[in-house]
């Protein structure tokens, strides 16, 4: 199958979560490795830049668009084989990312369970080292095999070299743009115990007299924890009109931590092994003067939870961005700490105000 020519002046705003945007001047679908290859070929020929776009869960979209080629990952397929005590499930970058967390618990496959109901792709997963409630894929990510190019072929990088930290690759930092996933193989656990760590996991199962819950268990109640907040993707939700948690849970030295506590009381937070702490940024906007449900325009918070900001309605990128703005500078102001964006932003080229977001 040939690469197709891409198509011209395509909106972006129908294919994300966001529903905001311009067009890309072009865009192509790959739904083989020939055609990230042949996509390549044809933006190196046409002198444009390349955007890779999954299941657009986690993007700001300019209201200018992108001008180059926007190349969307559609590549398919799971595969399971057992080697020794684990499973490796290889998914193509273009699954959904939640069909194939429902695959391994279907299967009795731990590792992934605590990632239900997230939104977007399996390519998506180790550029944003997707996490929540006490798990990420950086644990369970055998190797990522992608386009490379720089080297103009396919590479198959071991979990090691993708350089994976706290809501962050290499994939995300510094090699943003040169690699195009195309497929993730993973090492999960058959029969292994689900990860109940977390405090909304372990109240939610202390609240219903559950002792030991299973895989399949874990999966319901985190699904059940995401849609009370509005972080499932919801045709008929408003409040998941949204990326998702717009700003990362922040991690701070104990002396931070120590200081905010004698100046507000008992804060919410979540010890790391390194003798550091991560604070919800959920509270911090809270007490910044963002409660949920917020309203600023056609911009806003979400009435279930303060993390993701919502497109009420006929809002562009720069209201989402004055709104982000408005949050980080509050929150800055009375707690010391600068949050950082998890979503990425696509079509602003040296803007200050996005800039100012990322630092």
């Amino acid at each position: 199958m040939h690469f197709e020519r891409p198509r011209d002046n395509v909106p972006l705003a129908p294919l994300t979560t966001l529903g905001i945007g311009g067009p890309a001047r072009w865009l192509a679908r790959a739904t083989r490795v020939e055609h990230v290859l042949g996509a390549s070929g044809w933006h190196d020929a046409h002198d444009a830049p390349l955007f890779v776009l999954g299941g657009g869960s986690n993007l700001v979209v300019a209201d200018e668009g992108f001008d180059g080629l926007v190349l969307h990952i559609a590549i398919q397929g799971v595969t399971a084989a057992l080697r020794g005590e684990q499973m490796i499930v290889a998914a193509g970058a273009g699954e959904s990312w939640d069909s194939l967390v429902d695959f391994a618990v279907k299967r009795d496959l731990a590792g992934i369970e605590c990632l239900s109901g997230i939104p977007g792709t399996v390519g998506g997963t180790p550029v944003q080292n997707v996490g929540a409630y006490g798990q990420e894929v950086a644990t369970v990510i055998e190797s990522v095999y992608a386009f490379d190019r720089v080297a103009r072929g396919t590479v198959s990088l071991r979990a090691a070299e993708c350089g994976f930290a706290y809501r962050m690759s290499r994939f995300k930092q510094e090699d943003a743009g040169r690699f195009v996933i195309c497929q993730v193989v993973f090492r999960l656990r058959p029969g292994g115990a689900p990860t109940v760590n977390y405090r909304d996991i372990t109240d939610y199962f202390a609240q219903r007299g559950i002792d030991a819950p299973d895989i399949r268990a874990v999966r319901d109640a985190v699904l059940d924890i995401r849609r009370r907040k509005g972080m499932v993707i919801d045709a008929g939700d408003p409040d998941t009109r949204s990326v998702g948690s717009f700003f990362m849970n922040p991690i701070v030295d104990g002396a931070v931590f120590e200081k905010i506590g004698e100046r507000e009381g008992a804060a919410p937070h979540y010890m790391m092994d390194n003798g550091s702490v991560k604070i919800p940024a959920a509270w911090l906007i809270e007490r910044s003067g963002f409660p949920r449900g917020h309203v600023d325009g056609p911009v806003g918070l979400s009435t279930k939870h303060p993390l993701a900001i919502i497109n009420r309605g006929g809002a562009t990128a720069r209201d989402v961005i004055r709104l982000a703005q408005r949050i980080k500078r509050a929150v800055l102001d009375r707690f010391g700490i600068a949050l950082r964006p998890e979503p990425i932003f696509v079509g602003f080229n040296d803007d200050p105000d996005v800039d100012y977001l990322r630092g």
